[in-house]
C-alpha cells in the first residue's frame, strides 16, 4: 500500500535535463468504470507510464477522491490533479497543476479561481505546480472553450503561442501546458509544439488529439517532454502499450545516432 507522496516537479525537470520524453495518462473520474481503472492501472504499470492526471471538466460526487485513492493503493506512478475547477482539489493526489489559462483573457481563470483555492491548497500537502495552460484551436468546440469562455489560440499561430508562453515563464510559471481540449480534431501542430519549445527552458506538456502512436512521437520529437493522453483510451485500452513505447523510445532513437 502506497501512501506517501511523491514529488512531481524534480521528476519532470530531470527528465527534461536528460531529454528523456515522459507519458500521462488523463483520467476523467466521472467516465472511469473501477473496471476501467483497473485495466487502465495494470496496462499502465506494465507500459511504465509516468503520470496519471486525473481531472474533468465535470467531475461530480466523490469520483474524484476514489480515483485517486485507488492509484495510490496500487501503484507507485504519481497522480497529478488536472483540475477543471476550483472544486476539484483532494489530498489524496501527489500534485495539482495550478493551471492559469494564459491563452485566454478570462480574469478568474487567471487568478481569481486561484485566490479562492489558495488556503485550501496551503493546507493540503499538495505539490502545487504552476503551470501555464495554453488552449490551441483543434478543429472544433470542447469543453474546455465553453466551460473557460475563452478563444483559444489558432493552431496557425506559432508566434502568438511562442510570446505567450515566453511571457508565462517569466512570470515565474514552473510548466508550460498546450492543449488541443477534449474531443479536438486536430492534435497541436507540430510546428507550434517545437516553436514554443524552443523558446521556453521550463518542461512543455501537450495534450489533445493525440490518437496514435505515430503522432504521440511526432509532437516529443518536436519538443514536447511530456505527452497526454486520455479519450482514446477509453475505446483502446491497449493502445497505451504502443503510445508508451513510441514516447519512451525517443530516448533510444538518440541514443542510436
Amino acid at each position: 500500500m502506497r501512501m506517501s507522496k511523491i514529488a512531481v516537479y524534480p521528476l519532470l525537470q530531470k527528465a527534461k535535463l536528460e531529454g528523456k520524453k515522459q507519458l500521462a495518462v488523463l483520467i476523467d473520474p466521472d467516465k472511469a468504470a473501477p473496471s476501467h481503472l483497473k485495466n487502465i492501472l495494470e496496462i499502465a504499470m506494465r507500459a511504465k507510464v509516468d503520470y496519471f492526471f486525473v481531472g474533468g471538466s465535470l467531475v461530480m460526487g466523490n469520483a474524484l477522491d476514489d480515483c485517486l485513492d485507488f492509484f495510490k493503493r496500487h501503484s507507485r506512478i504519481p497522480s497529478i490533479i488536472f483540475p477543471g475547477s476550483v472544486l476539484q482539489m483532494s489530498a489524496k493526489a501527489d500534485a495539482i497543476l495550478l493551471l492559469s489559462l494564459i491563452s485566454g483573457r478570462n480574469p478568474e481563470l487567471l487568478i481569481g479561481q486561484h485566490v479562492i483555492a489558495a488556503p485550501y491548497l496551503r493546507e493540503s500537502g499538495l505539490e502545487v505546480l504552476a503551470t501555464g495552460y495554453m488552449l490551441i484551436d483543434g478543429g472544433a468546440p470542447t469543453t474546455v472553450s465553453y466551460v473557460s469562455n475563452t478563444t483559444p489560440i489558432p493552431a496557425n499561430k506559432s508566434d502568438i503561442a511562442v510570446c505567450t508562453a515566453i511571457a508565462g515563464e517569466m512570470l515565474g510559471l514552473k510548466i508550460i501546458y498546450l492543449d488541443a481540449g477534449s474531443g479536438a480534431k486536430h492534435a497541436i501542430p507540430e510546428a507550434m509544439i517545437a516553436a514554443v519549445s524552443q523558446n521556453v527552458q521550463v518542461p512543455v506538456i501537450v495534450g489533445g488529439g493525440i490518437r496514435t502512436p505515430e503522432k504521440a512521437f511526432a509532437n516529443v520529437q518536436a519538443g514536447a517532454d511530456v505527452v497526454v493522453v486520455g479519450n482514446i483510451l477509453e475505446k483502446e485500452p491497449q493502445l497505451l502499450f504502443e503510445m508508451a513505447e513510441a514516447v519512451h523510445s525517443f530516448d533510444k532513437s538518440l541514443q542510436s545516432h
